[in-house]
């Protein structure tokens, strides 16, 4: 990430795995948003395999970065979308857990012992209904990418004014 980026976006997880591509396809859909509607400047939508160092690695440096991942809950409820924000360092243990082996959590820990965290954290969980291999979304994650997008573009809005995408 750049010295000049202000809002890192990022979509986490592998859009191989059906739902598990949820954080693709918010980017995705945020891309084709931003043809219309331009992000403020300094706002970079980026994709990531769930890799910790490859997260801090986008999101350092940040005002605000907002994550959007898969998620596991129990009992599940495919579509159900879980907000967090940070909160003084520690991101708040939600009833879910990443669909990849190492969380966000460990992300956001290791990231907080480098002194490498955004100034501001907030991840989107979206449960899912479907990890086995292929590719596409099912009808209940598909559904809520739509409403995800335009909350997200409201939240970069907020913090960052009007400008064009970087």
């Amino acid at each position: 990430m750049s010295a000049r980026t202000r809002i890192a976006v990022i979509g986490v997880g592998n859009e191989f795995r059906h739902d598990d591509g949820v954080g693709q396809a918010v980017i995705a859909r945020l891309r084709e948003r931003a043809d219309a509607r331009p992000l403020p400047t300094g706002t970079v939508l980026a994709t990531c395999d769930g890799d910790p160092a490859r997260l801090i690695g986008l999101w350092e440096g940040a005002a605000l970065a907002v994550v959007v991942d898969a998620a596991h809950a129990h009992p599940a409820r495919p579509g159900r979308v879980h907000r967090l924000a940070l909160d003084e360092g520690v991101l708040d243990r939600p009833p879910t857990t990443s669909s990849h082996g190492l969380g966000l959590g460990e992300a956001v820990e290791l990231a907080r012992i480098l002194g490498r965290l955004p100034d501001r954290l907030v991840v989107y969980g979206v449960e899912g209904a479907d990890s086995s291999l292929g590719i596409g979304l099912s009808t209940r994650v598909e559904a809520v990418v739509e409403p995800l997008a335009g909350d997200i573009e409201a939240e970069v809005v907020r913090q960052g004014g009007v400008g064009t995408c970087g």
